[in-house]
This record gives structure tokens, sequence and C-alpha cells, in this order.
């Protein structure tokens, strides 16, 4: 893999496009400073045009949230040969549906909250919610970094709720608050690297608590040696329901009588300095440039390999400068 050029993708459409650029400058600095052939490379709407400038080799996927790792770039990775880091097309977009993964982690015997789904326009929330109960958690459907989540414990906290996810997205999420320990689960490569247990204390792990570090972190979490264990093994089992690959990061609650209960399966967490995972490769003995090239050894393409050579000659052909092949009156036989 060395002398390989690697492009850091980073920035993107989403409202998590600040995230992503820190995890990217902090990739970017890692895999230069162990010598790789790194460049940075900043998504917009013209990715297309940016890769074939860049020329790289590799992708190393540090986006976030919508068209970063819902499948979307990963899919235009798979169309020009680039092998990239992280899950497929597929298992992206199953882990960034909140809804879908959840009826995944139940057809695989995987324990996670009851829930609810509200779709804009169909009725009032507090009708919708009938008997359903407090507390309750409300999530956009498809959004990440827990932007739009909120625990309610009313109704008319679930209506503003509500409300507010629907900036993010036409399908709202409504599921039950489990009591425990939260924990979030480190995998790479199809193996647990740890844990860590995030103390909520009755609140919300949402998108201010992620990224300004207001609650208290233990790694390893505060389990059992036998809990723990249990644990690390639904993770594995969650993120093999997604069939994820590379690295990924799967939440899950602990409840006092040690059942555990998934809530969803990152496959794109964050590196920056804040996040979770450069904490749980610490504990482990990883460095986070060791993590970093860990992950990038793990980047691959997910459809069928094509000749040695045929993705280049494609770039260099402009294959995708907008011109229509298909619009070309075919050979006669």
């Amino acid at each position: 893999m060395r002398g390989r050029r690697i492009g850091v993708l980073m920035g993107g459409l989403s409202s998590e496009r600040d995230q992503s650029l820190r995890t990217g400058e902090a990739v970017h600095g890692a895999l230069v400073e162990r010598g790789w052939d790194a460049v940075k490379v900043f998504v917009d709407s013209d990715l297309d045009l940016v890769l074939r400038a860049e020329r790289i080799d590799m992708a190393f996927l540090a986006l976030h949230g919508r068209y970063g790792e819902d499948g979307c770039v990963q899919g235009m990775l798979e169309l020009f040969g680039i092998p990239y880091t992280g899950s497929s097309v597929l298992s992206s977009a199953l882990a960034m549906d909140k809804l879908k993964s959840k009826e995944l982690f139940r057809l695989h015997n995987l324990s996670t909250p009851p829930y609810y789904v509200h779709v804009r326009g169909e009725g009032a929330p507090g009708d919708q919610h009938g008997s359903f109960g407090f507390p309750a958690v409300v999530k956009p459907r498809a959004e990440g970094s827990s932007l739009g989540v909120r625990r309610v414990d009313e109704v008319d906290e679930l209506e503003s709720a509500v409300e507010e996810a629907l900036r993010f997205d036409d399908h709202v999420l409504v599921e039950r608050y489990v009591e425990g320990c939260e924990v979030h689960v480190a995998i790479l490569g199809g193996r647990p690297l740890g844990a860590v247990e995030v103390d909520r204390g009755g609140r919300m792990f949402d998108f201010a608590a992620r990224h300004h570090a207001v609650m208290p972190l233990y790694v390893p979490p505060r389990l059992s040696a036998e809990r723990l264990r249990g644990a690390l093994t639904v993770a594995m089992r969650a993120s093999r329901a997604l069939e994820c690959t590379g690295l990924c990061e799967v939440d899950l609650v602990v409840s006092d009588r040690g059942n555990e209960s998934v809530l969803e399966v990152d496959t794109q967490p964050s590196l920056a300095a804040h996040a979770l995972i450069p904490k749980i490769a610490h504990a482990a003995g990883v460095a986070f440039e060791e993590l970093c090239e860990a992950v990038l050894r793990e980047a691959r393409l997910h459809t069928a390999r094509r000749p040695s050579g045929t993705r280049r000659q494609r770039l260099d052909e402009g294959v995708f400068n907008g011109h229509d092949r298909r619009a070309q009156p075919s050979e006669p036989h």
C-alpha cells in the first residue's frame, strides 16, 4: 500500500460538515506523520471532478451524516473503482436508516428498544403516541451525531421534539427510553477494539454532549468482566447483522438486569480529538496514528473486482464527463 496516493475525504453537504472537517484534519495529519502520501479532498456536489483531478488511489472517508455515511459517496467510489474505508454501500445505508437497522436487529434476535414511526403530516404526535408511555426518545430516522435527538417526559415535550426532529427528516423515530449503562463499542476489522461508558445520569448523549464533552466517560466501562463480554458480543452481532466492515461504533444500553439493548450502529464514527473512538483506542494501547493506519488497511471495494488498471483507464478517458454513451446508436449485428 505504500506509494499509493490516499485521499482523505472530508467536509460534505450534511449538517455535520464541521465535525467531518475536524475528523479529516486529524486523520490527514496522522497519515502524513506516518509517511503516507495523503491529500485532503474537500467534498461537495462536484466530488466527481475533484476525484479525477486529485487522481487518488484510495479514499479514507472522514465524512459524517447524509451523503457521506449513507452510501452515496461509497457508491461513487465503487463506480470509480477507488477502494475506500468503512462499510459497503448497502451496509452504510442500512446503518444510517435507524428504522431499517432496528428491523434487522429484531430479525437477528437482538434486543432493541420498542418504537414507532411518526410521519410528517400524518396526525398529531400526541394522538399517535397514545399509551406508549414516557420517558421516550425522539430522533430523526436518518441523521447522525445525535442531531435532533431528545428525551421527552410528557406530551408537550413530545410535540416540540417531534417538530424539531422533522427539521432533519420527514420520518421521526420515537422509542422507549431504556434505563441503564450506556456503552459504546468500537469494532475494527471484525473484532472489538474496546468500549467506553457514558455516564448520562438520566440525560441524553445528544449532539451537544457528544461534541462538547459534558458527560463523564469511563474507559473501560464500569461493568463486571462477564457483563462487558456480553456487551461486546451483542455489539459484534449487531455489526454483523448490518454486515459492517472496517471501523464502526455500536451504541447500546446495559440495563440493571444485565440485558443489552442495541440503539444504533455508526459506520463512520468521528475520529476528532473529542470523540469516543480515539479514547477507546488509547485505552487499548493503540496510538491515534496506528489507529488511522489500521483503518486505512481495511479499505476495499465491495463489488466485483475489475481487471487491474481499468479504473485509471476509465478516469483518463473521461467516462464520467457528462457524455451519455447510452444515447449512441448500437453497432449493427
